[in-house]
């Protein structure tokens, strides 16, 4: 320590009179010292003020600029000489080196820089800030064939991609023509990992999306799987993984999709359809995903169910019925449900027999298979009578959507089996489904969904409970009373930021409960009429007519 010590002395009068070899000499006792305890000889340096030197001996031209930067670089794998690192002025003139032509001064620039701004967000941002991203990407173009330089430019960008601000940056320069060839020349597990490390986090951006897909990445995802389907080892299975999951995150930009869509006849569409049949976990979920995300527009899926993709989905859940792999069943029912969408979709996918297959994942206990389930039930029922009725009256599922209408750690689960539970009353308006819904105790859940947050729930809900008022207001009238149902539509009404359809609706089923005795009650006990008479100088027209209609039939029947 005490070899050190002189050493930073001499630094100090080495630097100011420029000698350049006393200064070698000095940093080479630096570099050992750092080597042998690097902690100790870090306090020390601070110690003496020596970072403040450096800034000045961080010359393009100068000799000792290599060693500089490393010392920087190793000084800075100490959290606490970070700070005093960037104090000490020392970011700037690293930055400038990146514009070097030197290899060994470019790496340990490299290595200071990224030591420095380690874990630190608002560094990094500093650096994209300075415009350091462009200058990294053609570093990588112009030194690809130097692998220390390729693995220092890689881990920059995978720790700047994390943030959000550097994407436009990354966008606006040709990282993904240089990440795919790159990648296009790599052998090693270890260096393609690298490489996705930096494409995960990119892909993330539509632009990027597309700009990979246009330079050819996808090609050489699929090449990754061909070559590692059949793998056994950890480094196959892993590499399997990735690309398929990165192929799964190119699909979910419009624009990227659209493209390798390509009307239903693209090469990889169709490669990705020979992944739902295969007997890889890992291929069947990334195949119904890509599935999923290719059928976000309706002429996709209006294709693709004219294609037969429905049996394939259909017969991938069969085989997991048993297996019960829970992230393929969720895929695949995501898939379904997305497909379902548009309307000419719903009878073909009904008479494929989609709804029964549904069904028999009605005993899972997973909410996200739960949720999926559900979901694809309601937009294959909607607008189809005939399979509202069908599923309506089926005792089973009533008594689970009941049961999960109080799933309140689930609060998607229990939204869409309320949401499910209105739609078979409202798409069947069938009596036999009412009584259904009564006896399964479905009646109090609709009156609760009445007072949702959501405007779309409240009036999906007000709908089917005017629907059971008008065909079985007999059966219902027991749990009408029992949910407080009129007490909830005059809070619906009083409230003046209920929507016009809301307090439409919610007249509409006043006038529908008027049939029962202690319903009527109810409504003349809580002043209706006032309530009723204010809504008629409503600004919607609509409104204001039914609240004609309401008061008078109100005061017919007072």
């Amino acid at each position: 320590m005490d070899n050190l010590s002189e050493a930073l002395e001499k630094l100090k009068l080495a630097s100011s009179d420029s000698a350049t070899d006393s200064v070698e000499s000095c940093l080479d006792c630096l570099l050992k010292a750092l080597a042998n305890n690097n902690t100790e000889a870090s306090m020390k340096i601070q110690e003496m003020a020596i970072l403040p030197l450096l800034p000045g001996l961080l010359k393009p031209q100068n000799s000792c600029t290599p060693k500089v930067a490393n010392i920087i670089a190793e000084v800075a794998k100490n959290e606490f000489m970070r700070s005093p690192c960037v104090e000490a002025g020392l970011i700037p003139p690293l930055i400038q080196l990146l514009n070097s032509s030197d290899q060994e001064v470019l790496l340990q620039t490299g290595r200071a820089l990224g030591n420095i701004c380690y874990d630190s967000h608002s560094l990094q941002a500093q650096l994209i800030n300075m415009g350091v991203i462009p200058t990294l990407v053609k570093l990588l173009g112009i030194h690809s064939h130097n692998t220390a330089l390729t693995e220092m430019c890689l881990i920059a960008f995978g720790n700047l991609a994390e943030l959000e601000s550097s994407k436009e940056q990354f966008a606006s320069t040709n990282i993904a023509e240089e990440l795919v060839r790159l990648f296009q020349k790599q052998t090693e597990h270890e260096k393609k990992e690298m490489i996705f490390e930096v494409l995960a986090p990119l892909a993330e951006n539509d632009a990027i999306k597309l700009q990979l897909v246009e330079a050819g990445l996808v090609e050489c995802l699929l090449q990754v799987v061909a070559q590692t389907v059949d793998g056994e080892r950890e480094e196959d299975i892993a590499q399997l993984k990735t690309s398929s999951d990165l192929m799964v995150l190119l699909l979910l930009g419009d624009e990227s999709m659209q493209k390798l869509f390509e009307g239903g006849k693209g090469s990889v569409f169709q490669r990705v359809l020979s992944w739902i049949p295969s007997h890889n976990h890992q291929l069947q979920l990334a195949g119904a995903l890509a599935i999923a995300n290719f059928a976000r527009n309706d002429g996709n899926c209006i294709h693709m169910v004219d294609t037969g993709i429905v049996q394939k989905l259909l017969e991938l859940l069969d085989r997991h019925v048993e297996e019960g792999n829970v992230t393929v069943q969720h895929a695949a029912l995501s898939a379904l449900r997305n497909l379902a969408i548009p309307v000419v979709n719903k009878s073909k996918m009904l008479s494929a027999g989609v709804a029964d297959v549904v069904l028999k994942f009605l005993q899972s206990e997973m909410p996200p298979v739960q949720f999926k389930l559900l979901g694809t039930l309601r937009m294959l029922i909607d607008t189809q009578a005939e399979a509202a009725d069908q599923l309506g009256t089926n005792g089973k599922l009533v008594e689970r959507l009941v049961e999960w209408c109080e799933a309140k750690d689930h609060a998607g689960v229990m939204g869409e089996s309320n949401r499910l539970l209105s739609a078979l009353i409202r798409h069947s308006k069938s009596k036999e489904v009412v009584r259904t819904v009564i006896q399964g105790g479905g009646v109090k859940h609709l009156v609760t969904m009445a007072t949702s947050e959501h405007m779309i729930m409240q009036n999906e809900a007000l709908v089917a409970l005017g629907l059971i008022a008008g065909l079985d207001l007999v059966a219902a009238e027991k749990d009408f009373v029992g949910a407080s149902l009129v007490s909830v539509l005059h809070k619906l009404l009083s409230d003046e930021r209920s929507a016009p359809e809301i307090k439409y609706n919610s007249m509409i089923l006043i006038c529908a409960v008027m049939g029962s005795e202690p319903l009527h009650k109810e409504v003349q006990s809580l002043a209706f009429i006032d309530v009723v008479s204010k809504l008629r100088a409503h600004e919607n027209k609509t409104v204001s007519h039914q609240a004609s209609l309401t008061e008078q039939r109100l005061t017919a029947q007072s």
